[in-house]
């Protein structure tokens, strides 16, 4: 099939000229799936035989591939956004009736002084809605924050890095090693996948990734969290996507005209972009910031991402202990 497309941030340059491939997270997305099958078979590395982690590794597949399929089809049909939200529900379903992590949270210390509340509190059914809709983001998210080289790829490969890293700490502490490992043999291939692409997508980029990896990037984060029992955790590293989403939203429900690519805009003399009007996260920075590259805009918004990761995974791992410790302290 003869896909491709054009880099509209470099119109009028000799490199907009130039087709790139198109739609290749493909590639990464089946790779992928291929390596987690083989995990799955080959390996017993958390007793994967029994009939829990069976239904889990199904549930978690088919959201994936599903997620893959959507993104492929997105990249040459265009779907519209009521689309986007309510395909990703059946996924959604799949995983929230596999899910087998607890539905308690601790309340800050300070709320608990004030109102003298347990500092335990279960949320029940209310808790897996908002697992339910973790998965809805997640699914949208790495695609609605886009449009630059390198992006994309790079925001999803500093939230696994996170999600490893929180994974790790975790399981030194002895904490649930079951799902922490789950989550762990997950993001391995993903991030093995995933830094393949972006020595091509990275600026200036010879191949798009498209719909097709963002899909499936969100959806493989959603599912390493909330069978690694860190959903919660990932609220706060998706942080610049929730600031991003809110941000769009009057764009993303049409309220003010929403174009396909919501870019910035290129100039040819300088080489340098300059924000639209378009409501997002990449045009906000260019007009705070001024005139800036491609490179560079990147480099700053990826740094963002890293600066929330970091914070998360301080106060993160400082909730666990304390958890950890009352858990311990209540069986005494």
């Amino acid at each position: 099939m003869n896909i491709y497309g054009y880099d509209i941030n470099k119109k009028g340059l000799h490199q907009g000229d130039v087709k790139i491939p198109e739609a290749m997270g493909v590639v990464a997305g089946g790779v992928f799936l291929a390596i987690l099958s083989i995990f799955r078979i080959y390996f017993n590395l958390q007793d994967l035989a029994n009939e829990v982690n069976k239904v889990q590794f199904f549930s978690s597949s088919f959201a994936i591939g599903f997620a893959l399929v959507l993104g492929y089809i997105d990249d040459f049909k265009n779907l519209s956004w009521r689309f986007k939200i309510l395909l990703p529900t059946l996924p959604g379903l799949c995983l929230l009736m596999t899910y087998t992590g607890g539905t308690t949270i601790i309340i800050p210390k300070i709320l608990q002084s004030t109102f003298n509340i347990n500092p335990l509190i279960d949320l029940g059914w209310m808790y897996k809605i908002f697992i339910f809709l973790i998965t809805i983001f997640c699914f949208n998210s790495i695609n609605i924050l886009a449009g630059i080289n390198g992006l994309e790829v790079g925001q999803s490969i500093i939230i696994t890095l996170a999600i490893i890293t929180h994974n790790l700490i975790q399981i030194t502490n002895g904490i649930t090693l079951h799902a922490h490992i789950s989550s762990l043999c997950m993001m391995q291939p993903f991030l093995a996948t995933s830094f393949g692409l972006l020595i091509f997508n990275w600026y200036p980029a010879s191949i798009f990734i498209g719909d097709t990896y963002t899909y499936f990037a969100g959806t493989t984060l959603a599912v390493a969290g909330i069978h690694g029992h860190l959903s919660k955790t990932m609220f706060f590293f998706f942080m610049p996507q929730i600031l991003n989403f809110v941000y769009s939203l009057p764009q993303l429900f049409k309220i003010v005209p929403c174009p396909r690519h919501r870019l910035p805009q290129f100039n040819k003399k300088s080489g340098l972009l300059i924000g639209s009007n378009d409501m997002n996260l990449v045009n906000l920075v260019l007009r705070w910031h001024g005139p800036w590259s491609e490179r560079n805009l990147c480099k700053f918004i990826l740094s963002f991402q890293v600066l929330c990761c970091i914070l998360t995974l301080v106060v993160s791992n400082a909730k666990s202990y304390n958890l950890h410790n009352l858990i311990k302290f209540s069986r005494e």
